[in-house]
Parts: structure tokens; sequence; C-alpha cells
């Protein structure tokens, strides 16, 4: 094991993962830190240990480097990948001043500062008054400053974990453009931050001056620390490289390269992504998220808490399939498979909406999740292929919203996230899609994407072009089932689509007699 090697930091909801890979996209070895997602003080509050999330990383690193110690000599350079949207304020110490806020944080305050009467004319005009709103009062940024204003007023940066990770590593403190995807006053077109006159300055508590440094993914950023190699075993001086956020590098990961090959990640968010070079509203006034690589764009539809659904219900539903994967030794994914293919396709008419979290204009704030269709034939093997039924219809109507705004077809799939170790999700996304499907040829792929920004950035491959070329090929790809599409395509166009605008008015009437989920 002689390398050269690439190390990646992948920092996701779940765990901390140091991953090390050669120059042909190879996972050479891999340690995980298991973490608590979360603790609320409150209901719908999500914190984390803002330092927890470094000393994980530095046990993820420390715990390769014991079981491969002939590979750290040879890594010649670190990149860092996150989970997006969480924030950490910190003080002119670079100490955290309060626990970090996850991205799964539900406040809001209504206490935000005021836009001026012309941007306000311009929004209502425009109809998205609603959208700037929410945006408004969703941020975080906003929250702290009206319920902590004593945290607010010590805050020298106000640093995204990513952000976070790197100034660890580093003593500087800068981030990738690829990681802002958050309440933040980010040009998504620019890729800067937002200019003087922009109105996110109008909407947000922020000031310049108290945000990181911006660079491009493949810029290095600095070099690691005396100390931070002391917690973290990396060499002193190793590169430390800019990636990108999660998601971001997942798409370069699983090989999406080009606008016509779509990237579903069935994770704990379920999205279907594009990598465009062309700014593409694929939601009106919705903009695209920053890509992986430079200078490109992440076309995404999101899904939240899209594969959360799928472990729901093997939480709530699946202790059978745990209990014989304890006793046998069988995977529980396998078993979980066994259930969805015991049913045929379309759960004999039991469908389901997964919008189990609302979102900001498509559904909609007031959206809710339903199953329709029961009847006394349906198990919970019907219900559990339903729920990856669902997450599919909803992800394929994202791939028809980025086409026609893009204009340009999808005509193959690559599919990333825990979700595509199930075959059966595998078999039933490509049957849904009616196109090809092909798992990622390894599973750790937003680790691999920020492992060829690494190779990218320190000229071990000419260009990002070149390393994703060199570094990603498919797995194993499912065909569609003939039989099973057409079953699929009657029911998506002649139920799916139809459901949301059927359901909406009584979604509304829900939110106005209980209060839940409340109205922007």
């Amino acid at each position: 094991m002689s390398g050269p090697y690439l190390l990646s930091i992948d920092n996701g909801t779940q765990s901390v993962r140091a991953l090390l890979f050669d120059l042909a996209g190879n996972l050479i070895a891999k340690t995980q830190v298991h973490l608590q997602a979360y603790y609320s003080d409150y209901p719908g509050w999500a914190e984390h240990d803002a330092d927890g999330y470094w000393r994980a990383a530095g046990v993820a690193c420390q715990r390769l480097w014991a079981a491969h110690p002939e590979t750290r000599a040879h890594v010649k350079g670190v990149a860092v990948t996150t989970q997006r949207g969480t924030v950490i304020n910190v003080g002119k110490d670079g100490k955290p001043l309060r626990p970090a806020i996850t991205w799964l944080d539900q406040r809001r305050t209504d206490d935000v500062p005021p836009i001026g009467p012309l941007w306000k004319a311009a929004f209502k005009l425009a109809g998205v008054e609603g959208t700037i709103n929410y945006f408004r009062r969703e941020a975080e940024l906003n929250w702290i400053k009206a319920h902590q204003p004593e945290i607010w007023n010590a805050t020298h940066k106000v640093l995204l974990l990513s952000g976070y990770l790197n100034f660890k590593l580093s003593g500087r403190m800068a981030d990738s453009t690829g990681s802002q995807v958050a309440y933040m006053p980010f040009d998504y077109k620019r890729h800067q931050w937002a200019g003087a006159r922009d109105w996110k300055w109008q909407a947000l508590a922020v000031r310049p001056d108290m945000l990181p440094e911006l660079v491009k993914p493949g810029t290095v950023i600095g070099a690691v620390t005396a100390e931070a190699a002391l917690a973290t075993g990396i060499m002193e001086g190793t590169p430390l490289v800019a990636a990108a956020a999660d998601k971001a590098c997942e798409v370069i990961g699983a090989g999406c390269l080009e606008p016509h090959v779509g990237c579903l990640s069935y994770g704990t968010t379920a999205t279907i992504n594009t990598t465009n070079t062309k700014y593409i509203e694929v939601t009106p006034f919705i903009p695209p998220y920053p890509a992986a690589i430079p200078g490109a764009y992440s076309t995404e539809v999101q899904i939240f808490r899209g594969f959360w659904m799928v472990n729901w219900f093997k939480e709530q539903f699946g202790d059978r399939e745990q209990a014989v994967s304890m006793e046998t030794g069988e995977p529980p994914e396998a078993l979980f498979d066994r259930l969805v293919n015991a049913v045929p396709p379309g759960s004999m008419g039991l469908m389901l909406q997964p919008y189990w979290s609302p979102g900001i204009k498509v559904p909609g704030p007031e959206a809710k999740g339903a199953m329709i269709g029961f009847g006394d034939v349906h198990t919970r093997a019907h219900m559990y292929r339903a729920i990856l039924e669902g997450l599919a219809y909803a992800l394929r109507e994202g791939k028809e919203r980025i086409e026609k705004r893009g204009g340009v077809p999808i005509t193959e799939l690559r599919i990333a996230g825990g979700g595509s170790q199930s075959d059966a999700a595998m078999q039933l996304s490509a049957d849904i899609f009616g196109l090809p499907a092909a798992r990622a040829h390894v599973y750790e792929t937003s680790g691999l994407g920020a492992a060829i920004a690494v190779a990218a950035g320190l000229g071990l491959h000419a260009d990002f072009g070149t390393a994703i070329r060199a570094m990603t090929r498919k797995g194993r790809v499912f065909l569609p089932n003939p039989d099973a599409s057409r079953i699929y395509e009657q029911l998506y166009q002649r139920v799916y689509l139809k459901m949301y605008k059927r359901l909406q008015p009584m979604y509304a009437e829900i939110a106005d007699i209980t209060g839940y989920p409340e109205r922007c």
C-alpha cells in the first residue's frame, strides 16, 4: 500500500467517516464514528455540540492510521465534505459560542430585519413574497440575533460546519463556494457573497465581516497545522483542499458530469440532481445549488426526509427482520428486500405521497404525507414497497421539472446514498423512471467526490473532468422491466400526478384546524 492516497473527512448527519482513496477511485480504507444526529432542548430544535463534530473527525482519522499505519505517510491531501446548512457561531478565539444548529432544526422567528419598500413591492409583484418571508423566518442567523443577542454580539464569524472543520484543520476561516447551501447571503449565480445591494443583506442580520473567505472547489485552503495533526494524526503540512457539500460531492462521486445523467440520492433527504454549466432555476426563484465543480450548478429537487421514511418504517414495523438478522447474521437489507419483492409492482393500488416535511414552494408549506388506496389485502410489505415507490414517483416528477427547465432529456441514472444498497429499490427506480439505473462503484460517493477535488486541486489529475472519468465508474446496472414499467406509467400519470392537487385543499384545512404545519 504505497499510494498516493487522498483523504476525505465526510461529516454526515449520522456519522463522521475518514475515507482513503487512490487515484483510480478505489476505497482503500474506511473508519466511521457514529453520531447522535441531534439533541433537542425544545420541540423542533435540533442542535449538536460543535466541537463534538471535530472530536469525532479526529477519532475517525486516528482509527484509520491505527488500522492502516503504512498509509499515513502517503496521503497527498485532505478535503472535508459535510451535511449542509449546519451553522456554528464562533468568537474571536475561534471557539464555538453555542451549539451548532443543524439542518434538521425547525425553529422560526417573526423578529426579522425589515426589507425596504422597493424590494417589498418587487417581491409582491413577482409573487414571491411568501418565499422571501419563509427565508427570513427560517434563517438561523435571524433567530440567534432575536433570541440570543448576547451570543450574536459576541460572534466574530458565522461558519457552516464545513468552514468550521476547515478552520480546525488549517487555522484559516475559509470555506468552499460548493458548500454554501444555507440561509446565508450567498449569490448562487456568481458563486460569491452577495453584492452590497442584494436584498439578502436586508433579509438577514449578518454583516459581511462576519462571514468567512470563499474559495472555489479544488483550491488549496492551507496546510494541516501542528495542533490539527496532533488531534487527527494527519501529517502536519498536508494540503487541505476545498471540496463541497455532501450532496454536491455525491453527484460527482457517482460520475454525473453531464446534464443528461441524473443522480438519485437515497439519503436522509432524497434528491435528484444533474450537473450543468448553465444557471437554471428548476423551481422559479429558487436558485440551483453550487456544484462540486468550479463554476457549475447542481439542478436539484429535494424530497425532505426522503429515506428517513424508510428508516421510520424499519423502526416501527421491522422488528421481525431485525430479530432474524441478529439470529442468523443475514444482513437486514436483504431481509427487507425480500419483503419488497413479495409484493407486485404498484403495491396493489397502495399509493404514497412522500411529503413528510413541507417545502417552500413545491409542494408547498401546508403539504403533508398521504397514503391512499388501502384495502384488506394490504400488509406491512405493501406499505414498505409503497414508500419506496412514492419516493421514486416524487423524484421522477423532479426529473421532469429539471428536463422542462433545462431542455436536456435525462437518459440514464446513477443512484447513490444508503438506499442504493437495496437491489429492490434499484430495480423499482429503473422501472418507475423507465431508464437504466446504475449503482455507483463505491458506496461512499460523497467521500469520493471530495477525493476528486483533492486530485484535481493538487494536479494529481489534470482537472475535474479528468479526475471524475478516472475515479468513477458504473457498478451494477438495473434495466427496466417492461411489464412493471407499464403498470408504473399508468399509476404515475393517472394517479400520482393528480394526488397533490386533489389533496392540497384538505392539507390547508388540516393546517388551519391543528396549526401544523404552521403557515408561512
